[in-house]
């Protein structure tokens, strides 16, 4: 029954939110391929391009904590419904944006939109699953959710790369089927859920009328979230320790976060509750999927453009080079969710931790002749060990917190993820381009002796990957330390 009293398919309801969730995710995976393809169409450079992920994930991580706000106090039909119609809006006008320099930011705008939207959409999905579903259920429901989360990284990428190849071998049959053409079916399966909702759609969640947004709180969080970051884009270009573009952004917006913690720690009803921190498990859980979350993002982001601007792939083969790797984690997620039932949190974190940096180690030292079939394999164990984290990881999140608290804790355990994918792009990307800038011979040299200006350029772009992929190693091994201290908890569903 849903909260009127009238019945309803909760299977079916949920299929529906998935088809939703998988669109949205998908606008989240498939950019990473197509980067080089937008670098050249729009004439700008990895850190502009890198702008549409960037902000992409900081808009997300923004909304994700109003979620909370928004779950409780709007109808769940409703609230779906614009939610739907939002990021329909986003990527139509991500798709339809002219290939000039001038309108890049109408492409990131749009990509802000539908970020938006998919900071409402995650959380919500996880919600209905524990309004809708009952303690013994959940499990399987969770685990499908990580298949069509988990799988999207897979889709993503090779659609990106199969779309981009065809355009390239049909351009004077497909004048517009270009990079346009990887949001036409994120679109064309919104439609069809925006169709279907009305009917299938139930108000599942209470709601609390009296709720009110504290609008202060989302000022102070939208601000300086967005200055932190913004500091570390801007290293790419200015380099680190430039006052006004790096230092004083990351500063104000640290300065600004810390107002923000002080004010959900103070007032009655919280825009954030931070106080789900006090739960030891739930605070270690949450750095560890932080870790996590970096290494994998930052990584993942950057490996595409590597292997395209290095090794000279098209977007479909560096596609299919990830394809394996990515596969694994909608394929383990609902597997770990089982290895987590049977070992507990603190092992299975370890473990995945520890194949994680097996897997990461490698890419650290990738020159300019590695064969594609050793960055599958290594990829490949770098998202086994990520699969073994990110799922288990959120389920413990929950465990840890009572009933009560759960919906706060999603909220927070939300944010934080996204924040720190926000983070591990900007902080790679950064670092990669800095390094970049540093090492690349003069321009003149161009003119004077063009090979070895190339050869040298291709050094300078080796340097920057491989200290980018270090970089991600460090998260990791951050992560595993963590995991160690991991307390014995309860068991699972406990406080269900």
């Amino acid at each position: 029954m849903d909260v009127h009293g009238n019945g309803y398919n909760r299977w079916l309801l949920f299929i529906l939110m998935l088809l939703a969730t998988l669109a949205g995710s998908l606008m989240q995976s498939t950019l990473g391929t197509a980067l080089p393809t937008l670098m050249k169409k729009f004439e700008i450079d990895l850190n502009t391009a890198q702008q549409a992920t960037t902000w992409f994930l900081l808009a997300l991580a923004i909304m994700v904590p109003v979620s909370a706000y928004l779950v409780k106090r709007f109808p769940t039909k409703h609230l779906t419904l614009v939610t739907y119609c939002l990021l329909l809006g986003g990527i139509c006008l991500t798709a339809f944006t002219p290939e000039k320099h001038a309108m890049w930011t109408m492409f990131v705008i749009g990509r802000v939109i539908a970020a938006a939207a998919v900071g409402i959409l995650m959380p919500l999905l996880q919600i209905t699953i524990l309004n809708i579903f009952s303690a013994n259920e959940r499990s399987l429901a969770m685990g499908l959710m990580g298949l069509v989360v988990g799988m999207s990284p897979a889709i993503g990428p090779t659609l990106t790369g199969w779309i981009l190849d065809q355009s390239h071998h049909f351009m004077g049959l497909t004048l517009a089927a270009s990079w346009q053409t990887i949001f036409y079916i994120p679109m064309v399966v919104l439609i069809i859920v925006l169709v279907l909702t009305p009917f299938i759609m139930r108000d599942v969640i209470p709601t609390e009328a009296t709720i009110h947004l504290d609008s202060l709180s989302l000022i102070l969080s939208s601000f300086g979230f967005g200055l932190f970051l913004l500091g570390f884009t801007n290293v790419s270009t200015d380099g680190w320790g430039d006052l006004w573009s790096v230092d004083a952004p990351i500063v104000t917006g640290l300065l600004i976060i810390g107002l923000f913690t002080w004010r959900q720690l103070t007032i009655p009803h919280p825009f954030l509750d931070l106080r789900v921190f006090k739960s030891w498990n739930f605070t270690i859980t949450t750095i560890t999927t932080i870790m996590a979350m970096m290494a994998m993002m930052g990584v993942e982001m950057m490996l595409p453009t590597y292997l395209q601007n290095v090794h000279g792939m098209t977007a479909l083969d560096s596609g299919l080079t990830l394809l394996p790797g990515a596969l694994f984690v909608g394929i383990l997620s609902p597997i770990a969710g089982l290895l987590y039932a049977k070992a507990g949190i603190k092992r299975l974190a370890i473990a995945a931790f520890v194949v994680l940096i097996a897997g990461t180690i490698p890419f650290a030292f990738l020159t300019t002749s590695t064969p594609a079939i050793v960055i599958t394999l290594m990829y490949t164990v770098r998202m086994i060990g990520v699969a073994l984290a990110l799922m288990p990881l959120t389920t413990a999140a929950m465990d840890a917190l009572p009933q009560a608290q759960t919906t706060d804790g999603t909220a927070v355990n939300n944010t934080a993820r996204q924040l720190a994918s926000s983070v591990g792009v900007a902080v790679l990307t950064s670092v990669t381009q800095n390094v970049i800038n540093t090492n690349k011979p003069h321009h003149q040299l161009s003119t004077v002796d063009p090979l070895k200006y190339a050869a040298k350029s291709l050094d300078a772009s080796m340097q920057g990957f491989q200290v980018a992929f270090s970089v991600g190693l460090a998260f990791a091994v951050i992560g595993l330390v963590v995991a160690l201290f991991f307390k014995r908890a309860k068991k699972v569903g406990a406080n269900s």
